[in-house]
């Protein structure tokens, strides 16, 4: 599937400020987040990410600023935004079947009281088949494990079929081949021109997964490239301080830099 391109941003997020009891947790961010990227939101513990996602969802009020979705207003009224949210926010418990959850994904393409069609429910076995979860159609969430129940909530956003992901910690908890899994389906959707915005906290592999990163700790201290971003100096200024990491991270990246143009030689 491809996806059209548009002349306005997938997202843009203008001066938004989000205050939970009376305390500033995002300050005036400035964003413009591009169509067909993977897009990591990097942070301290506290900085806002998970706060950044929900505001860009409309799940929680802005003291001020605005998202804007294609130029639209509202998610629901421009585009069919999918949302993977924490494992931690979901209720596991819930009575529901792997295959009812990514079925609630093609919801937002029903007529009002409209009931899934034939079309419907083929999309959500082949986002469940996508995954690797088709065998599990038919099993409570709740008997999943944690990388289980993250493959499911990916196939409900797959199954949205639409052109704006939003991810909030997508590879927390998960194993290893979960991870390969899970940044192999985002690299797909990216080659269709989607656009992928993840909460991510692994800053040895940005890198390698994503092409633009924004820095964010309570305001957004960089974004872009992240052969041009994702720098020790930078890291430094969002961390606060200097991490044992950083002085990996800035080698894995002239690594990166040198095996490109070493390619391009060829």
């Amino acid at each position: 599937m491809n996806y059209v391109l548009e002349t306005a941003p997938p997202i843009e997020v203008h001066d938004l400020t989000v205050v939970y009891h009376h305390l500033p947790v995002l300050w005036d961010v400035d964003v413009s987040f591009p169509q067909g990227k993977l897009i990591a939101v990097v942070g301290p513990n506290g900085a806002g990410k998970s706060t950044l996602i929900k505001a860009i969802m409309g799940l929680i009020p802005l003291a001020s600023g605005y998202v804007r979705f294609y130029g639209k207003a509202s998610p629901k009224a421009a585009y069919n935004v999918a949302y993977v949210p924490q494992r931690g926010s979901v209720d596991w418990d819930f009575p529901t079947t792997c295959y009812d959850v990514v079925l609630m994904g093609r919801y937002g393409h029903l007529s009002l009281f409209g009931r899934p069609r034939r079309r419907d429910r083929q999309i959500a076995m082949e986002a469940l088949e996508k995954v690797g979860m088709a065998a599990y159609a038919n099993r409570q969430i709740s008997q999943l494990s944690g990388g289980q129940q993250q493959r499911v909530f990916l196939a409900r956003a797959l199954a949205q079929q639409t052109s704006v992901y939003l991810m909030d910690e997508p590879f927390a908890g998960v194993d290893a081949a979960t991870e390969r899994t899970i940044i192999s389906l985002l690299q797909d959707l990216r080659g269709n021109g989607a656009t992928v915005v993840a909460v991510h906290h692994d800053l040895q592999t940005v890198p390698e997964y994503f092409d633009e990163v924004l820095l964010l700790n309570l305001r957004a201290v960089a974004y872009g490239p992240v052969s041009e971003v994702f720098t020790a100096e930078n890291l430094q200024k969002t961390y606060g301080g200097r991490l044992p990491m950083l002085t990996e991270v800035a080698e894995r990246l002239r690594q990166k830099e040198w095996r490109g143009r070493e390619d391009d030689d060829v």
